[in-house]
């Protein structure tokens, strides 16, 4: 995949999105340089939405599913030709499978333990979440002692003045 330069360091989660509003939801924010973007499972019709939104733009976004919990919520994302996984918590085996998946991995973590957990377990970046538990100062602490490659996104809590 080849995802242009100017493309945004985010990840868009399409909470609540129904499977008939997806694609029109992605292509406005692909233009807007938004090219990660999740729908959560626990939204209506999740991997329908995200299969219409990597057969309408595969090549131009990552998509993927978020509150992923399982290995089996991982086989099944993967059955949509998504390419990325997004979970709330930090369990190995979820990342493993993802890995396995040849999918991108961003695990929820709250702790350096956890960081270095989803590192070691294949991660390729952090999802902090809470975020709001830890505020700024936790997040600028954390980055202090990761890898400055690893990229971290901040998620709950996460607004215009933070």
């Amino acid at each position: 995949m080849d995802i242009d330069m100017k493309s945004r360091e985010l990840i868009g989660i399409l909470r609540g999105v129904e499977p008939q509003e997806a694609t029109a939801i992605a292509e406005a924010l692909i233009d807007a340089g938004v090219t990660r973007i999740e729908v959560p499972l626990n939204s209506p019709g999740p991997l329908e939405s995200i299969a219409r939104m990597v057969q309408a733009f595969e090549g131009q976004a990552v998509f993927g599913a978020g509150t992923v919990l399982t290995v089996e919520e991982v086989e099944a994302v993967a059955r949509t030709g998504a390419g990325m996984i997004v979970s709330p918590n930090c369990d190995p085996a979820v990342i493993r499978a993802t890995k396995a998946s040849n999918m991108l991995s961003y695990p929820g973590v709250l702790t350096p333990t956890e960081c270095f957990s989803a590192l070691a377990s294949g991660a390729d970046g952090l999802k902090i979440f809470p975020a709001s538990v830890i505020g700024t100062g936790g997040v600028a602490a954390m980055r202090a002692v990761l890898p400055p490659t690893v990229p971290v996104y901040v998620v709950g809590g996460a607004d215009a003045d933070n």
